[in-house]
């Protein structure tokens, strides 16, 4: 059993990550882009403030702090926005068919910097998986939608890029607390947006406000620490991988929840960029990461400020 945790975690994620399409298009409805980024990420604080005390989260060290920064600033703030924006004018499934190569750029940068090695199959699949998004940004046919469509692409970039900035931070600290430091510091850099969330709690309809809720339980609380725990027991390129599934739950649950049907040409854009994923993980082996020497069971360095001596 303890051999499938780490999978466990990562497949739960994906369900959970796949689900956060159609709510946010719901959550839209009632905050706009900007309030619903705000708020989902201020209630996923709030919720690890009050829980951190209770499950010994410490207080990073201070030369981790500029990493937590650049992960709060792409994997929440960044991301949030370009995901909402982009799901103003494009349907739910389609958005996670766009957001699905987030893989090939956390690929490209653990080659660049982690030193993983980056072989030809991963290119080829890297230009296919690109390649696909691109037909799908294309086939909308308006420039509201094909504009949106490229936000969409660069919410994956800007999650790839947090994946491989939240690798070496779990090498030192447990899923758990990673997750907690990224949503904290995305919160500090959308405080801006909290204006627009206060007015839109006066007038979103219940849906939206339950959506929010939502999102921000479950595929950013739980979400996030999940992906935390799978993450560190694997290598950058196999972790994000298994996100290739992202989409084809994100349709099913799209089709139920909000009736949504993609079309033909987005389909077919979908399945390229699935397929240059896959082949992506093929040309990776998928062997599970020992934490370093001289880590604790939770793949940290021993560090013992705890969180409670935070002022």
């Amino acid at each position: 059993m303890r051999n499938l945790k780490a999978p466990l975690a990562i497949a739960a994620t994906v369900v959970l990550w796949a689900s956060a399409f159609p709510a946010v298009r719901v959550g839209l409805q009632g905050y706009g882009p900007f309030g619903l980024s705000f708020l989902r990420l201020a209630v996923a604080s709030v919720t690890l403030l009050l829980a951190a005390p209770l499950l010994g989260v410490r207080l990073p060290r201070r030369r981790d702090l500029p990493l937590i920064a650049l992960c709060g600033f792409t994997g929440m703030t960044a991301y949030q926005l370009l995901l909402n924006w982009g799901e103003l004018h494009v349907a739910a499934g389609t958005a996670s068919l766009l957001v699905a190569p987030a893989p090939v750029f956390s690929a490209g940068l653990a080659a660049v910097w982690l030193g993983e090695r980056l072989t030809g199959r991963k290119i080829i699949g890297s230009v296919i998986a690109l390649a696909g998004s691109a037909l799908i940004a294309l086939s909308g046919g308006s420039v509201q939608y094909s504009t949106s469509a490229w936000v969409l692409l660069a919410a994956a970039a800007v999650q790839g890029m947090y994946h491989f900035a939240s690798k070496p931070l779990l090498l030192r600290y447990s899923g758990l607390e990673v997750a907690c430091y990224a949503i904290w510091a995305g919160t500090a850099f959308s405080l801006p947006l909290a204006p627009e969330a206060v007015a839109g709690v006066a007038r979103a309809p219940i849906d939206a406000t339950i959506a929010v809720v939502f999102l921000a339980l479950l595929p950013s609380v739980v979400g996030f620490v999940l992906w935390g725990y799978g993450v560190a027991r694997y290598s950058v390129t196999v972790a994000t991988a298994a996100l290739y599934l992202v989409p084809v739950v994100a349709l099913a649950v799209s089709f139920v929840w909000l009736g949504e049907v993609p079309q033909p040409t987005e389909l077919l854009g979908g399945a390229v960029s699935i397929a240059g994923v896959l082949l992506i993980a093929q040309a990776t082996s998928g062997t599970i990461e020992s934490p370093p020497a001289g880590t604790d069971p939770r793949g940290s360095v021993r560090p013992a400020k705890k969180f409670r001596q935070l002022r």
